[in-house]
């Protein structure tokens, strides 16, 4: 049976990962589903959970940070623009960021929490290997 993939990603190779895989789904959500940003959304918190496990230890606390930037870049292709050029786009990102708050919230949610477990588990661990070590 294969193995799936484990990455380690840096500080920096998360907010990639998301950041493209948010603008990609903002992409494909705006091909294919009209901007539904309910899609948009539920996708959000796979992305949320993938950065979270495959970040780094040393990098865990870059995480919870990125995912919003990625939700706000993913945004761009669907947010409306009111045909109102560059300030147009931008009052529709922040309109879209206002209305989609709760996956914004769920999702950095869910990167806290799995970042938050990840680091008290690596702690545990080196405490008993402190503790079990014959030369200290």
């Amino acid at each position: 049976m294969r193995r799936l993939p484990n990455p380690r990603l840096t500080g920096l190779g998360g907010g990639l990962f998301s950041g493209t895989a948010m603008l990609v789904l903002g992409c494909l959500d705006a091909l294919l589903f009209g901007s539904s940003t309910a899609f948009y959304g539920v996708m959000f918190l796979p992305v949320c959970l993938l950065t979270a496990i495959w970040v780094r230890r040393n990098d865990l606390v870059s995480a919870p940070v990125v995912v919003p930037i990625a939700f706000a870049v993913g945004l761009l292709p669907i947010a409306d623009d009111g045909g109102g050029g560059l300030l147009g786009r931008l009052m529709g990102l922040v309109t879209a960021l206002a209305t989609q708050a709760l996956w914004l919230y769920g999702g950095t949610l869910v990167t806290g929490v799995i970042v938050t477990v990840r680091k008290i588990a690596l702690r545990r661990r080196q405490a008993l290997r402190y503790r079990n070590d014959p030369f200290r």
